[in-house]
Formats: C-alpha cells, sequence, structure tokens
C-alpha cells in the first residue's frame, strides 16, 4: 500500500462503437449502436484504471455525446486531473464540478477511471473504499423498447421461461397516448401478472394526458411509472402522486442533490432512479441516497446501456449503497452484442453479481478496443 500520494500521470480516451442483439427504442430515438467513450487513468505508479462515458443512444437525453465528452476531456477535464492523487477520487470530483458546469456524463466517466485506478492501487474492490457492500447481487429488471405488443410479449414471455428477469419496464412515448396506452394494456392482459410491469415515458405526457391515461395503466397492472412529465415539472409530478395509484418514479427529474432535495421535500415521487452519468459520478449519487435515504425515498439504479465496466461500477455503487434498496436495471451488456471485458459480468437467475477483484473488478480486453474502435 503506498505511503506517499500516487500521482495522475495521463488520461486517454478512445471512441468505441458497439453492436446490440436489438433495436432499442425510445420515445425519440432509435439505438441500433451504442457508442462508448473508453477512459484510461495512468498514474505514476504505472496503474491503470479504466472508466467509460456512455449516453443511451445520443444527446437526446442529456445533451451530451460521446464525440463531445472525448472533445471535453482531452482539452479541459484532463489537464485538470494530472497531478492529482488518484487515493482522493470525492476530491478530483469535486474539482471537476467547478471545472466543468453541466456535462455530468463526461466527469463520470473520468471519476470512474480514477476510483478504478484508486482500488487497484491499494489493491481492494471500489465497493470497500466506499464503505463495503451491503448486498454482494442486485436484481435486475429487463427494459423493452416501444415495439408493438407482440414483439414485447414474445421477448417478455421468453426471457421470464428462461428465468433472466423477474421484472420489466416498458418504454412509451413514442405513438400518441392513446394508442401506446392500448398497446401497454394488451401487453399487460396478454402476460396476465407472469411478472411486474413498470413504464417509462422519458417525460413524453403533459400533465392533462397523464391524469387521464395513468388510471387506465393502473387497471392493467402496471405498478410504477417513470417520469411521465418533462423534467422541470416537480410540481405536475406531485399532483399526480396524490391522484394515481401507481408509483411515480423520478429520473429527468433528477440529476444533482439539489434536485433530490427538492424532490422529496415536494413529495413528488416514490421513487428516484439513481445513475452514475447523469449526476457526475459515483460521489455524486451517493450525495443523493443520502438525501433519499434521510426522507424514507427508496432508490432504483438506472442504466445509460454500458458495458461490463460501467455496469461493473454502477454495480460496486449500487451494492454499497443502502438507499438503492428497489432493484436495478443494469441489462446493459446483456443487450449488447460483444463487450469490451475479457470475462464480463456476471447475470444469475434475474441478478446481477457484484465483481470482487481489485478496482471494479474488470479486465479491459485490448483487442475488442482495437475491433471496435472508431475509425
Amino acid at each position: 500500500m503506498p505511503e506517499v500520494p500516487s500521482r495522475i500521470t495521463a488520461v486517454e480516451v478512445t471512441l468505441l462503437d458497439l453492436p446490440l442483439l436489438r433495436p432499442h427504442r425510445f420515445a425519440v430515438t432509435t439505438m441500433r449502436t451504442q457508442g462508448v467513450l473508453l477512459i484510461r487513468v495512468v498514474t505514476e505508479d504505472g496503474v491503470a484504471g479504466w472508466g467509460e462515458g456512455v449516453v443511451p443512444g445520443g444527446p437526446w437525453w442529456g445533451g451530451e455525446s460521446v464525440e463531445g465528452m472525448a472533445a471535453l476531456i482531452d482539452r479541459h477535464l484532463a489537464p485538470a486531473v494530472v497531478g492529482q492523487d488518484v487515493l482522493q477520487p470525492e476530491a478530483v470530483a469535486r474539482r471537476l464540478e467547478r471545472l466543468a458546469a453541466g456535462a455530468p456524463f463526461a466527469r463520470a466517466g473520468v471519476e470512474m477511471a480514477v476510483w478504478d485506478a484508486a482500488g487497484r492501487t491499494l489493491g481492494v474492490p471500489v465497493h470497500q473504499l466506499l464503505g463495503g457492500p451491503h448486498r454482494d447481487r442486485v436484481p435486475v429488471t429487463w427494459a423493452v423498447g416501444s415495439e408493438p405488443a407482440e414483439i414485447v410479449v414474445d421477448e417478455v414471455r421468453r426471457l421470464v421461461a428462461e428465468g433472466r428477469h423477474r421484472s420489466f419496464k416498458l418504454k412509451m412515448g413514442a405513438i400518441p397516448p392513446e394508442a401506446d396506452v392500448s398497446r401497454v394494456v394488451a401487453i399487460a392482459e396478454a402476460l396476465d401478472g407472469a411478472a411486474p410491469l413498470a413504464v417509462d415515458l422519458n417525460g413524453a405526457w403533459d400533465e392533462y394526458a397523464a391524469r387521464r391515461w395513468l388510471p387506465v395503466l393502473d387497471d392493467a397492472g402496471v405498478q410504477l411509472v417513470e417520469q411521465p412529465l418533462p423534467a422541470a415539472s416537480v410540481a405536475g409530478l406531485a399532483r399526480l402522486r396524490e391522484r394515481s395509484g401507481l408509483a411515480i418514479m423520478a429520473d429527468e427529474s433528477l440529476r444533482t442533490a439539489a434536485d433530490a432535495l427538492r424532490l422529496v421535500a415536494g413529495h413528488a415521487v416514490d421513487l428516484l432512479a439513481v445513475k452514475i452519468g447523469k449526476s457526475g459520478g459515483l460521489a455524486a449519487v451517493q450525495r443523493i441516497a443520502s438525501i433519499a435515504d434521510a426522507a424514507g425515498v427508496g432508490c432504483y439504479g438506472g442504466t445509460a446501456i454500458e458495458t461490463s465496466l460501467g455496469t461493473a461500477a454502477s454495480a460496486h455503487l449500487f451494492c454499497a449503497t443502502a438507499a438503492v434498496r428497489c432493484g436495478t436495471e443494469l441489462f446493459g451488456p446483456l443487450l449488447l452484442a460483444d463487450d469490451i471485458a475479457t470475462e464480463p459480468v456476471t447475470y444469475a437467475a434475474g441478478d446481477l453479481l457484484l465483481t470482487t477483484g481489485p478496482g471494479f473488478g474488470i479486465t479491459v480486453d485490448g483487442d475488442k478496443v482495437e475491433k471496435y474502435r472508431r475509425r
């Protein structure tokens, strides 16, 4: 174990394009490949830590793209990180927060690599640096895109029969509300309670549409709705929560600890969807989770469709954070047709297992990086 600081000497970025097993349709776009910004931090002791920056389907969600992240890190974030002590990842994160307004996905990717390097420097898993795990696995909900009912039903039935997932989330918002609700009701009726169902609107409805259609989803057996209103409509979420029998979860409305405080103080949500990327890193998510815990609101671990590297990072964070007790959506490696890890993360009976090696416990496969490097 080092007795003196181990300084960061280099930050390197590589753009990758990974294929998906099937298209994944959101309210406003469809993913067919996943762009990944791979980030490597090197210390003066020769230790390398890895992070990744990914966004779900491009800049529509949070305004960032992997191409923009690469430029920001090269020009601004990397020079600020070089020379810093790798064993102080939260201090590095705070430094990046002061340097770059917004840009949480880019900042999170760099901070992730610093955490990985810190764990590898000390020879311990990152979850130990975060206080130790409360659990050694997390349940994983499978998200299905905004596809026709028969396609969704076939996919869900197959996954249930294979024992791969126990709960499902259906994307909504790509078509008019009446047709979309009819599609989800048909799915719920066909599945007949085979697995719990949630829906995610990515902020696609206004308050009138939500008042009109959420009761229909409730009657059909849907249990949870994620982000039914645009991100700024916190008061609207609170009004819906008073009226609806569905649990309401915030995603786009929640990016910072200040957002978390506003949501819980306004009694606007039942759950908070936390993600490393959208909030700017592991340390920022821990601050959000502390607020949720104090308010008695549970957290759900979300995804931006990461590789095994980012998925393992999320698992370390979510397992070490008591408030993340309402499940996760860490299905990214299962949607990718290939991965960048020599040994991808492991799933068993609908759960993601916590990795135990130093750092995030993931070895990056150089051959895969070269194969999928953007030319």
